[in-house]
């Protein structure tokens, strides 16, 4: 099965007070209920959900490269804050509002910030990375993980200077050396191949800095309380997912206030993409749950 991913409807940048800008796709009707997408590590603007899924939901998608990737100005030692604040910002300027949001992988902790910062309403974190430099998580990462969170910890300026040395293909080789046969179906099938690739490529394109200021930040401690989330979170995880939180969201569910931990059998981190009609219609109560 090939899981094909449509290129954007509409693509464009929106310029920020302080003279950046901030690049943006779209995809679904102009007029359907917005959703952001928060996109994953060292992806762009241009990986979105498979062909017709936010079309059939009368859905707007939208996703934003975060500064330094893609098409998104650089902003030096950039904070969850300044992302949360940027968000709010593209928002106003577009007339979102306080929209629903997802986020894949390493972009949960920029999620978990905009709606911290009340610039995110229900969230659906898919695949999230969890907060790994918490004493809770010592003695349960891999030895090269761990190194790297100690490293963030200690010396987050040389940790950022290490991360720099990953390109596209570093990481398309780190993503699927992982992956569980049934990911790999996914990554692998031509069509999803090609966009995934080419996500990275572009999120690349101004160098290494965006993705690892991304990671430092996603490794070290965060910088907003998870209790302060008021909205309700759902955590969804493949069964077979070992590589974005330890206990596959366990922890995580406990620490916020209103969230539901939903474990998928027969798939690991490409829950996104096997499961997306689902994960959308969950985040917008169309599923029989009513969204706070």
């Amino acid at each position: 099965m090939d899981f094909e991913i449509d290129a954007p409807a509409r693509l464009g940048e929106t310029g920020l007070p302080d003279g950046r800008v901030l690049g943006w796709a779209e995809w679904g009707p102009p007029d359907g209920e917005v959703v952001l997408l928060i996109p994953g590590a060292a992806t762009s603007r241009r990986l979105g959900l498979p062909a017709g899924v936010v079309e059939s939901l009368n859905v707007r998608l939208v996703t934003v490269d975060r500064p330094g990737l893609g098409s998104s100005s650089p902003l030096a030692d950039r904070t969850f804050a300044d992302f949360a604040a940027d968000i709010a910002c593209l928002a106003g300027e577009r007339g979102f509002g306080v929209s629903p949001m997802i986020a894949n992988s390493q972009g949960a902790p920029f999620a978990f910030a905009c709606a911290a910062a009340g610039a995110a309403g229900p969230l659906a974190i898919v695949s999230g990375a969890d907060e790994v430099s918490r004493p809770e998580f010592t003695g349960t990462l891999p030895d090269e993980l761990a190194g790297l969170v100690a490293l963030v910890v200690s010396d987050p300026a040389r940790a950022e200077a290490v991360f720099t040395g990953y390109d596209a293909d570093a990481l398309w080789n780190l993503v699927t050396r992982s992956a569980p046969d049934a990911d790999l179906a996914v990554y692998t099938a031509p069509s999803f191949e090609s966009a995934y690739r080419r996500a990275m490529a572009e999120a690349f394109g101004q160098g290494p800095a965006g993705y690892a200021r991304d990671t430092v930040l996603a490794m070290g401690r965060w910088s907003f309380a998870l209790s302060s989330i008021t909205g309700h979170v759902d955590l969804w995880y493949g069964e077979q997912d070992r590589s974005h939180s330890p206990d596959n969201g366990v922890t995580l569910a406990g620490r916020l206030p209103d969230a539901t931990l939903r474990i998928v059998p027969g798939i690991g981190g490409a829950v996104l993409w096997t499961h997306a009609a689902e994960i959308l219609r969950a985040l917008l109560g169309r599923d029989g749950q009513a969204k706070v």
